[in-house]
């Protein structure tokens, strides 16, 4: 009797923590999400704001990069020199019965860009991006779906999540003869990018240097080759997309990879 309960009772352990999991993959969030942190966002309008042209990220048109309007400019204290390009925070607007939306929901943003500080400001009245501040400059139609469109700073609760993306990893090659430039998008997993090498028919593999942004770069001619790319996130893990690229590829396309799964 007491071996059936012990079964019994391990049964609804698993059903429990199943239906918890589909709960999380219906609303979007992952599983493994950090716990919530404090911080301030504001909002720069569409017309205004470098943050939906990619920014210092380089991601250039975001709807063409696959991340869309849901994006931010992350403070130096977030941002950390590029490397959070391309990573996803899931943002609510909490504390504030004026500004934030009845409900405290959230916004899953994409980091895109830069948000500078400006230290002849004070902190709490413009200069929100100074360090060792954490604030998200986000774009307008992010804002409004956790706060009101009137409002000024808002207090919110971020977290890391995953990030959703659609398709491969994205490789936009630029450079010259011996210099040789790929930007990143699309990335999913954690979004954000440490590593990266590439691979000609006719070399091994060549790590790259991170230029700015998500902008990789090695000195190196591979015109004529066929390449490949081994693209390492901030967990340590690893994904390779073998001959990425023909042999007859040319500067300023882009080619599809593999895609590092949730």
């Amino acid at each position: 009797m007491g071996l059936v309960l012990h079964h019994t009772r391990l049964f609804f352990f698993f059903v429990v923590v199943f239906v918890f999991c589909r709960i999380l993959a219906a609303a979007g969030i992952s599983s493994t999400a950090e716990e919530w942190r404090s911080a301030t966002a504001t909002y720069s309008k569409e017309t205004q704001s470098p943050t939906i042209a990619g920014g210092a990220c380089g991601y250039g048109d975001l709807d063409t990069s696959g991340y869309g309007k849901s994006s931010a400019g992350l403070s130096s204290a977030l941002f950390d020199r590029g490397s959070a390009c391309g990573a996803c925070f899931e943002l609510r607007c909490v504390d504030h019965i004026l500004w934030c939306l009845k409900g405290s929901p959230s916004v899953v943003v994409t980091a895109t860009d830069f948000c500078a500080p400006n230290y002849g400001l004070p902190d709490d009245y413009g200069g929100w991006c100074n360090y060792p501040r954490e604030h998200f400059e986000m774009s307008e139609a992010a804002f409004i779906q956790i706060a009101k469109r009137n409002a000024d700073i808002i207090p919110v609760q971020f977290r890391r999540v995953n990030c959703d993306r659609y398709g491969g990893m994205r490789f936009t090659v630029t450079g010259c003869s011996y210099f040789y430039q790929v930007l990143i998008t699309n990335v999913g997993s954690n979004g954000e990018v440490i590593a990266v090498k590439v691979k000609g028919s006719r070399t091994g593999w060549i790590p790259m240097a991170r230029n700015w942004g998500q902008n990789w770069q090695c000195n190196a001619d591979l015109r004529g080759q066929p390449l490949s790319f081994e693209v390492t996130d901030s967990s340590g893990r690893t994904v390779t997309s073998y001959n990425v690229a023909s042999l007859n590829w040319r500067f300023d396309q882009t080619f599809e990879g593999k895609q590092f799964l949730n």
